[in-house]
C-alpha cells in the first residue's frame, strides 16, 4: 500500500508539470483563456506557434515516460507500479491542484506511458492513429480513439490488473473531449489542417460561429 502511494505522489506530482501553461505565464497570459481553452500541447501550437507546441507535446509524453520508468524501477516487486504511476501522472495533468484542475486533456502524457511499457506497441498505435486523422481530419480522434482501446491494449499485452487502473484515466480523457465533439457537430472544431491552411480554417470557424469581426 505505501508503495503504491508513492507511484502516485510521483505520478501526480510530474502530472503537474505543465510546459505551456508555465510558458504561457512567462508571456504574461493564461493560456485556458486563449484558443480552445486548453492547457495542454494542442492549444499552445494554436497559440503560441509550433516551436512552442512541439516542445509542450515532447515534453508532456518525456513526464509521463519518466513517471512509469521511475516507479517500476524504485519498487520493481509491485506489478502494476508504472501503471499506478502512469494513471496518476495522466490525471495530475488533466488536473493539477496547482492549476485548481484545470490542466491539459492527457493525449501526450498518454503517448508517453505507452512509449515507457512498449516502443512497438507505441509506433503501431502511433501509426494506426495518424491514418485515422488523415482520414477524418480532426486532431481530437487521436485521444478519444487512443483512451478508448489502450486499457484493452494493456491488459492483453502487458496486465490485466494494468489495464484495469488504466480504465480511470482514460475514461477521464474521454471525458475531458466531450466538447470536442460537440464541436465537430456544430462545425466549430478546428481540423489539422488548421497546421497549413490557417488562414481558410480561421474563416471557416467564424462562420460557423456566428463571428461577425
Amino acid at each position: 500500500m505505501l508503495e503504491a502511494l508513492w507511484c502516485i505522489l510521483i505520478g501526480y506530482a510530474l502530472g503537474g508539470i505543465n510546459p505551456s501553461y508555465i510558458i504561457a505565464r512567462i508571456r504574461g497570459f493564461d493560456i485556458r483563456k486563449r484558443g480552445s481553452g486548453n492547457a495542454g500541447a494542442s492549444n499552445a501550437l494554436m497559440v503560441m506557434g509550433k516551436a512552442v507546441g512541439i516542445f509542450s507535446a515532447l515534453f508532456d509524453i518525456a513526464k509521463a515516460y519518466f513517471a512509469v520508468y521511475i516507479a517500476r524501477r524504485l519498487f520493481p516487486g509491485l506489478e502494476v507500479a508504472g501503471a499506478i504511476s502512469g494513471s496518476a501522472c495522466i490525471i495530475g495533468h488533466i488536473l493539477p491542484v496547482i492549476m485548481k484542475f484545470r490542466g491539459g486533456k492527457g493525449l501526450a502524457c498518454l503517448g508517453g506511458v505507452i512509449l515507457s511499457f512498449d516502443y512497438r506497441v507505441f509506433l503501431v498505435m502511433l501509426t494506426v492513429e495518424l491514418i485515422i486523422v488523415l482520414a477524418v481530419d480532426y486532431i481530437c480522434v487521436v485521444p478519444i480513439t487512443a483512451a478508448v482501446a489502450y486499457p484493452f491494449v494493456h491488459g492483453i499485452m502487458i496486465s490485466l490488473l494494468g489495464g484495469l487502473i488504466f480504465i480511470l484515466p482514460c475514461c477521464l480523457i474521454l471525458f475531458k473531449h466531450i466538447e470536442n465533439i460537440k464541436r465537430i457537430r456544430n462545425g466549430t472544431e478546428a481540423h489539422l489542417s488548421f497546421l497549413w491552411k490557417r488562414n481558410e480554417e480561421i474563416e471557416r470557424l467564424k462562420q460557423n460561429r456566428g463571428d461577425k469581426d
